[in-house]
């Protein structure tokens, strides 16, 4: 295929860009603030020196227009928070005293102020800290940030666009403040909002911006009649604004739907879509419209949530297409590429072929700015480029990584009797309250301890070599005898071995089975500093022997009361990691389940009596179409259920899940058939507890009553009131006593004495229902 030159040369811009820094210097720098070894001025000398760093990156490459503002100390919607002054009561004090230490309060609370409830971004697996608004909420426009940052980058030299999150998606991702009648919606506060979005507009045309994006993702969403009025409106008083930039009204993640005649007629200068393949409906959609005649429309054409090499010919097909479609054509990533690795050159332990199918996110804006050129000037002028992509895209096709002809046939002969436990849930709690024989309100953690300074040293001393394998399992076993001993001692009722021989959930066992690669460098943010490396799903998948079996039987041996097994479920092992976009995700999720069915069996055959399989992210993985849901949750639901349904009825099969909302989801939930789940209902007051009554969910259940994402510790008598909450919307014989997630994240001090308050709280519960 040749491509002509676009009419308007077509320019390479991205959304967003990856915060950390190469070595993660701004977790460090952020770490070392809380922790009084670095002054505030020093961390904002960080900061901005990242940020520089980014910006020329971007401009050196190629970028045509850098985005500003889109970087975060903690995150980007918190960001907004403090831009639109919607600071709650609690925190106010706080913020006054010291802006920058009352932002981190409101992120991570104080030992006397809770924090900001957090959630998923959408499907991604980074959080959000959720807005907090009421019918008194004043709003107050704070463009400091922002209007700092865009001069900083026009400073350099650059053509800089302003990012903000747009007013209709941050009252759509708001919830009803506390106090405030569970009723009430935040999009009642648009006509409110929108003066102080005009106002953050006109200081930054003042700073010297041509342009501001304007994100609003929540508008690929299903939407009401009312919702997308509210976008009309939004844009109608936005657009007729005379002091203010040029407008770039970004969506990403799927498909526009009925939102795109809204902003196509909205009186905005431009659009920016989503053209890859989970949104690919937008550009017949975009055609239906009549296209954007007179305005400017950014095209996201290479995809900015995965790893692999874009498809350069298919994408320049795309925009050939679009290029009737508008006035102008430009040429970005899907998304903001803070949801991939930074630089693919930095993996040293990948193999050189298999690394060319990789692009983070240096190699994604090489993409970018490859696809403008040939937009621009011809596909002529990438002639090399275009045989070298060829190349790579046949070599993975064609590699026996992706295709194991034992695993496939595996995978097709499941049957649905292998996603059924041989008994239904009466007969087997009966059966496993008989062998457990556990107390009421039974008290349990979610898995991981505190990684402690010894063990990460220990860790890092086998990697470089200064001790051989053997010195590092004594570490271990040291560990897993001093969480078993606490445990003991404080009072909790089924154990766990605290997972000290594992670096992430999801990566330690990436890297025990095969089809799957381990990077050194991917680090992604999730929260805050919480960083991770998603493993690549790159072929089939296989378990050559256990995973888990050694550590969880070895720590069974140092107590009489049950340990639990800890596994990573399949749905989550998947969302995750950066999966093949090669095959149907469901076919992947068969072959992960099947693998994990194994270890499943492995460890009930080792005399583990209670195993959990962490899906946290089940509800994070649901489609934000409500058309395309039931599909991923017969799939999803069925991966589940085939990993846990090979074991005895006496057997207990818990699960567990966090950072979502889940009410909408509870059927699924019932679905899975596991006989325990616990999840995180600290921080929104016990909500999912009333969700999963008001579903009559028939199973047990252990809705958080300690949030460990804060490290305050909470006192024996809030931890009751919030376990009183729960007892009234599930039965003290079906409710247990746990933290909402693993505590690898916390110090052992705040953990010691938050789980002694924990089984206190139960203790005390016990007590009121005995005597009731």
């Amino acid at each position: 295929m040749t491509t002509k030159p676009a009419a308007a040369a077509a320019r390479a811009t991205v959304y967003g860009y990856p915060r950390q820094g190469q070595s993660r210097e701004l977790k460090k720098a952020i770490e070392g603030y809380w922790k009084g070894r670095i002054t505030a001025d020093a961390l904002h000398a960080t900061a901005a020196e990242l940020r520089r760093t980014n910006w020329q990156q971007l401009g050196e490459a190629g970028i045509h227009e850098v985005p500003t503002g889109d970087f975060s100390y903690y995150d980007h919607v918190l960001d907004t928070t403090i831009m639109v002054g919607a600071i709650p009561a609690r925190h106010r004090e706080a913020v006054d005293a010291d802006p920058l230490d009352g932002y981190f309060a409101m992120a991570r609370g104080t030992q006397d102020v809770a924090p900001l409830e957090m959630t998923k971004w959408f499907d991604t697996n980074y959080h959000y800290l959720v807005p907090e608004l009421g019918p008194d909420t004043v709003f107050a426009a704070d463009a400091t940030k922002q209007v700092a940052e865009l001069k900083e980058a026009l400073t350099l030299g650059l053509t800089a666009r302003p990012v903000l999150v747009g007013p209709v998606t941050y009252l759509l991702l708001a919830k009803p403040a506390p106090g405030t009648p569970a009723d009430f919606e935040p999009l009642t506060l648009l006509d409110r909002l929108l003066p102080v979005y005009a106002e953050v507009l006109a200081d930054l045309r003042a700073a010297g911006a041509e342009w501001v994006q304007v994100d609003e993702p929540a508008l690929v969403q299903d939407r009401t009649p009312a919702e997308l009025n509210a976008a009309t409106r939004a844009y109608r008083d936005l657009g007729a604004l005379t002091d203010r930039p040029k407008l770039l009204v970004a969506s990403y993640f799927d498909r526009l739907g009925e939102a795109l005649p809204v902003l196509a007629k909205a009186p905005v200068e431009g659009l920016a879509l989503d053209f890859t393949e989970a949104a690919a409906a937008n550009l017949d959609d975009l055609a239906a419209v009549g296209g954007l005649p007179g305005k400017r429309l950014v095209a996201g054409v290479v995809n900015g949530r995965n790893i692999w090499v874009n498809d350069l010919a298919k994408s320049l097909s795309v925009l050939g297409t679009l290029l009737g479609l508008a006035d102008r054509v430009d040429v970005s990533a899907s998304c903001s590429l803070l949801h991939v690795p930074l630089d693919a050159t930095a993996e040293r332990d990948i193999e050189p072929q298999i690394l060319r199918w990789l692009a983070f996110a240096q190699q994604k804006t090489r993409e970018v700015v490859t696809l403008a050129r040939g937009l621009a000037q011809g596909t002529g002028t990438i002639t090399a480029e275009l045989a070298a992509n060829r190349a790579d895209l046949a070599s993975r096709a064609g590699s026996p990584i992706t295709h194991d002809p034992a695993v496939r046939s595996r995978a097709t002969s499941v049957t649905d009797a292998d996603t059924r436990r041989s008994q239904p849930y009466a007969e087997r709690t009966a059966a496993q309250r008989a062998h457990l024989r556990l107390p009421l309100l039974p008290t349990t953690t979610i898995g991981s301890f505190p990684q402690t300074g010894e063990l990460r040293t220990a860790r890092a001393d086998l990697g470089a070599g200064r001790i051989d394998t053997a010195g590092y399992e004594e570490r271990i076993k040291t560990e897993i005898q001093e969480v078993i001993a606490f445990q003991e001692k404080t009072g909790l009722d089924v154990l766990v071995h605290g997972e000290p021989e594992r670096n992430d959930m999801v990566q330690y066992f990436a890297e025990q089975l095969t089809g799957y690669l381990a990077t050194q460098h991917g680090w992604v943010q999730s929260y805050g500093t919480r960083y991770v490396r998603p493993p690549i799903l790159a072929g089939d998948i296989s378990r050559p022997e256990p995973m888990t079996v050694r550590w969880t039987t070895y720590a069974q041996s140092l107590t009489d009361r049950p340990v639990k097994g800890m596994l990573t479920g399949p749905v989550t092992m998947l969302a995750w990691s950066f999966v093949r976009d090669d095959q149907p995700l469901a076919d992947t999720a068969r072959q992960v389940a099947l693998a994990l069915r194994d270890e499943v069996n492995d460890l009930e055959a080792n005399g583990t009596s209670v195993i959990q399989v962490d899906e946290p992210a089940l509800r994070e993985t649901l489609p934000l179409r409500a058309a395309d849901r039931a599909e991923y949750l017969a799939w999803a639901t069925e991966a589940f259920r085939l990993t846990t349904s090979g074991v005895r009825p006496d057997t207990q099969i818990h699960t567990h899940m966090c950072y979502a909302e889940f009410g909408d989801i509870v059927q699924a939930i019932d679905d899975l058939d596991a006989d325990v789940i616990s999840l995180e209902a600290a921080r929104s007051h016990m909500q999912v507890a009333r969700e999963l009554a008001a579903h009559n969910y028939p199973r047990e259940a252990g809705p958080g009553v300690y949030d460990i994402h804060s490290p305050r510790v909470p006192s024996p008598e809030e931890v009751a009131d919030l376990l009183r909450t729960a007892l009234q919307a599930i039965p003290a014989e079906r409710l247990w006593v746990n933290p909402d997630c693993g505590l690898k994240t916390r110090g052992w001090p705040e953990t010691r004495a938050s789980l002694e308050h924990l089984v206190t709280a139960a203790r005390t519960a016990r007590g009121e229902l005995s005597s009731s």
